[in-house]
């Protein structure tokens, strides 16, 4: 579940980044662009990145996206990380927009942030955007008539039926989205409903598994869970025979995305006398 809702939001920022400032109340931009995590390693790298030009100037203006599940205390630290990496990249403090999905006990996250150092001499002072959805209502999401900000309805506050929301999403996919990302946004209202709601029957109303599975999103997710499995294994397998795995080995395990050649590693792993042998193999 974390890995499809995790995944599911970074398909949101890069195909509808626009939809999620405007979500947060940014408007009079005339263009953006998702930016590669090309800072440091993905663990680390910010949920997403955009550059937004506005109008009047050449240059973009940096949006950090940063989605949390729940209202934590590791979000204050997650989004100054973020935002001083970008500083430190591209010279300008970046815009931070946090979006959190579901309340959970009594924490909020605070817009500001005040650090002080030990001694005293030096203090930070850091302020963000932070959007709790389920304080945002169905009816102005629905009302703004952009098909990037439907799957986000589910996570906000609506007093009917979930029957009935969830089937005017439905519709508002059904009539605005475009053929190639049909499946996927039908798909991605799906993961943020489970979020709210744990009934699997709410979910046939969005097509259910059939959605799920003709999703290139969630099929790209399956595929990638399954590499991901064989990986481990064929680490297990080198653990178990050599009893360490050198950094370049398991790198070169980690490095390959084709399940047929994970096979074939797997196979000639339990059967190679050593690990050289496995180490030109994996080169080959």
């Amino acid at each position: 579940m974390r890995d499809d809702k995790d995944r599911s939001s970074k398909w949101l920022i890069h195909e509808h980044g626009d939809s999620i400032l405007r979500l947060a109340g940014i408007s009079g931009f005339r263009a953006w662009k998702a930016i590669a995590p090309e800072l440091v390693a993905p663990r680390q790298f910010p949920d997403g990145v955009l550059d937004v030009f506005f109008a009047n100037r050449s240059d973009p203006d940096p949006f950090i996206l940063e989605i949390a599940t729940f209202p934590e205390e590791r979000v204050y630290e997650q989004v100054l990380r973020d935002a001083l990496l970008v500083l430190l990249h591209r010279r300008v403090v970046p815009e931070v927009i946090t979006l959190i999905q579901r309340p959970r006990g009594t924490l909020r996250v605070s817009e500001s942030q005040n650090l002080i150092s030990r001694h005293g001499f030096t203090q930070l002072s850091f302020r963000s955007r932070v959007i709790e959805l389920w304080t945002l209502t169905a009816s102005e999401l629905l009302a703004a008539n952009d098909v990037g900000m439907i799957p986000w309805v589910p996570l906000s506050s609506f007093d009917g039926a979930p029957e009935v929301l969830l089937q005017q999403c439905k519709e508002r996919i059904e009539q605005q989205a475009g053929p190639e990302e049909y499946a996927n946004l039908l798909a991605v209202t799906q993961v943020m409903t489970r979020l709210r709601y744990n009934d699997p029957q709410l979910l046939t109303l969005l097509g259910g598994s059939r959605v799920m599975i003709e999703s290139p999103l969630i099929q790209e997710l399956m595929d990638q869970k399954d590499r991901e499995s064989k990986q481990e294994s064929l680490l297990d397998v080198l653990e178990a025979r050599f009893e360490a795995v050198p950094p370049d080995v398991s790198a070169g395990v980690r490095s390959i995305m084709e399940i047929s050649r994970l096979r074939e590693l797997s196979r000639f792993a339990v059967l190679c006398s050593s690990l050289d042998a496995f180490r030109s193999r994996l080169a080959g």
